[in-house]
């Protein structure tokens, strides 16, 4: 079943763009990363999903209901974490949860004191007391004590310090074996390498690739590099190779494509040094923005 699944989505702020033909599924149960740079779409996507803001054009459904038509029913089985978090200064953390649970038609006490004794989190303390991190902590346990069906991260972990990260992670992965399916958008891609099963990726508003984690790192791209008295970059100029750079008589590039191919080329000279590896989520993030 898919969880979430958007068609054609546009956002036009006057004549700017916001995003433009998104479309994409998550499946339930998966953990499905949406990367890009700041300014990419990312969270014109996620209020769109969450009826904050409404389309230009084209349609995003969740559970299979039309997220504008059935808002407020999709939202009893959602927990979204944004980016920032804003808060009523004057009230206590404890009272804040209970009004935020107030909205569920569930008890969620029992949920709400584990979560907060997980994050370890005060909650005597006033909310214009917290710092920035603590508030976030705040969002994090006001957004999963429902236990909801689909978590919804927009940029989850600033303001959090890393070992409270690697907490929030583990708090995220238990979430998911539970059954929850997670949609988490990132600009930092060793947290989405972390999690995700599956990574859309998102440039200018549009979704240019949408691939498998593991995919996506092994199958599709290799990082090569040749230390070679009698090889050049003219050796290597065929279909298939990028972002050739030369330094110090190494040449490092990437290859797609039959690995046959270029191990046969490379074979037939006689070779200081050679590495083939995989490379980082990072390196082919950045290659598909060149």
């Amino acid at each position: 079943m898919h969880i979430i699944e958007t068609n054609q989505l546009t956002k036009y702020y006057g004549k700017s763009r916001g995003i433009k033909n998104v479309s994409f599924h998550v499946d339930e149960g998966e953990i499905f990363g949406f990367i890009g740079p700041n300014g990419a779409g990312k969270s014109t996507t996620i209020r769109l999903l969450l009826s904050l803001i409404y389309p230009t054009s084209g349609s995003a459904a969740i559970f299979g209901k039309d997220c504008i038509q059935f808002g407020p029913e999709i939202r009893q089985e959602v927990g979204y974490l944004p980016s920032e978090v804003f808060y009523y200064e004057g009230m206590k953390v404890l009272d804040l949860l209970k009004y935020s649970a107030s909205f569920y038609r569930k008890d969620c006490s029992k949920r709400m004191m584990e979560l907060a004794d997980l994050m370890e989190l005060d909650l005597k303390r006033r909310i214009d007391d917290l710092s920035y991190g603590n508030k976030k902590k705040v969002g994090v346990v006001q957004g999963l004590l429902h236990q909801p069906r689909l978590i919804i991260l927009d940029e989850p972990t600033s303001g959090l310090d890393p070992l409270m990260q690697q907490k929030f992670f583990n708090l995220i992965q238990e979430e998911n074996r539970r059954g929850a399916t997670v949609f988490f958008s990132s600009h930092i891609l060793t947290e989405v390498q972390k999690l995700c099963n599956r990574v859309a990726i998102i440039k200018d508003g549009g979704v240019i690739d949408i691939q498998d984690l593991k995919t996506l790192k092994k199958e599709n791209y290799k990082k090569i590099r040749i230390t070679s008295e009698t090889l050049g970059e003219k050796d290597f100029s065929f279909l298939g190779v990028s972002g050739m750079e030369k330094l110090n008589g190494t040449l490092s590039f990437f290859y797609k494509g039959d690995i046959n191919l270029i191990t046969k080329k490379i074979s037939s000279q006689r070779l200081a040094d050679l590495s083939i590896e995989d490379p980082t989520l990072e390196e082919i993030f950045l290659h598909y923005y060149e």
